[in-house]
């Protein structure tokens, strides 16, 4: 297991699919190489990002979730003043919009402004919100779009469009001076070089469980380093995912922040939330960052909105796996949302 790159290579060049492949054998390669690096780290007794070369850091900042997907702009307003009021995160993050037409005759680019204005009357001019559009807008409007959010000084607009679409990111960023984000859906290096060639981005935000793992994001995290392109690593997941970008995060000069799962509203929704096979609305088990180690104090977020560098060995979580293997007989009732629109035609969520 000590000879993680030779694995990583072998089932990435070995098989037929692999070097094309998707997120379903990138993800795979992921939960392999997240796990040799783990047991390496704890064979060794050091943290993950000493084997990486040693934390050029102290501290990482995070954000975490606000709002749903259609919530008014009052409740958006109340919830993120009410959020950072309870918690000590000084970056949040939202959904920017409903479900959107290729031409928008229903007013939805106004119900996000409206509902973005709210949200900065709120928390003030300080507070970073970024904007998150899910790839649900389609290209035609998304300048559009992000035109009339610009006075709101997002933090960054994320998936402006579909990965299938990021041709349109290079005028989009050209057109405006908030920074663009994608990469979530994105899972080879070959993938986010295009991306970087076409200057089409100012953050990346590969998903460390979804892109192959440690060892790939490190390798794309260096190579927009090239590029003076930020790092903001995708992870609305748990606990392992999240210690495995923070492993990254420590060691890589470009990091901005890092994604987490607090207050995600998809965690509501027969995922983690499903207790003993239960819904439960219970705000402090709509996290599944801390259901599953033993440790949760790893996450624990400073007054300065940042999470420390880990110092236990591996990637420094302990899993709690009677816990796990509870969860695994429950099951979850989770699905991926099927949205139309208004005139029935299947679309994005």
């Amino acid at each position: 297991p000590a000879r993680i790159q030779y694995i990583w290579q072998k089932l990435h060049r070995q098989k037929f699919y692999a070097a094309g492949g998707g997120g379903v054998i990138y993800s795979a390669l992921a939960g392999i190489d997240q796990a040799l690096w783990d047991i390496q780290g704890k064979t060794l007794n050091v943290p993950v990002h000493r084997l990486l070369g040693g934390a050029v850091r102290e501290k990482l900042l995070v954000y975490r979730w606000c709002g749903g997907d259609n919530n008014t702009p009052e409740a958006a307003a109340k919830e993120a003043k009410d959020l950072l009021r309870d918690s000590k995160f000084k970056l949040i993050k939202m959904n920017a919009c409903p479900r959107m037409q290729f031409i928008d005759t229903e007013g939805k680019i106004q119900q996000a402004v409206d509902r973005m204005r709210a949200v900065r009357n709120a928390v003030g001019p300080k507070v970073g919100v970024g904007l998150d559009f899910h790839g649900r807008v389609k290209a035609p409007m998304a300048k559009k779009l992000v035109k009339a959010l610009e006075p709101f000084d997002p933090l960054f607009v994320e998936e402006a469009v579909v990965p299938d679409m990021n041709f349109a990111l290079a005028d989009l960023k050209k057109a405006t001076h908030v920074p663009i984000a994608t990469g979530e859906r994105m899972f080879s290096v070959a993938s986010f070089r295009d991306l970087l060639n076409a200057h089409a981005a100012d953050i990346l935000q590969p998903d460390c469980s979804h892109c192959g793992g440690i060892s790939n994001l490190l390798t794309i995290s260096r190579m927009a380093e090239a590029y003076d392109v930020a790092m903001a690593p995708h992870c609305p997941l748990g606990p392992i995912a999240l210690a495995s970008c923070l492993a990254v995060d420590s060691v890589i000069a470009n990091f901005a922040f890092q994604e987490t799962s607090y207050g995600i509203h998809y965690n509501a929704e027969g995922g983690a939330s499903a207790v003993k096979g239960k819904q439960t609305n219970n705000k402090k088990k709509q996290c599944i960052l801390l259901h599953y180690i033993k440790n949760p104090q790893v996450f624990e977020v400073g007054e300065d909105g940042c999470m420390r560098v880990p110092t236990g060995p591996g990637l420094g979580v302990e899993i709690d796996e009677k816990a796990v293997r509870e969860a695994a007989k429950n099951g979850h009732t989770w699905k991926g949302r099927e949205w139309t629109l208004s005139d029935g035609t299947p679309t994005r969520w």
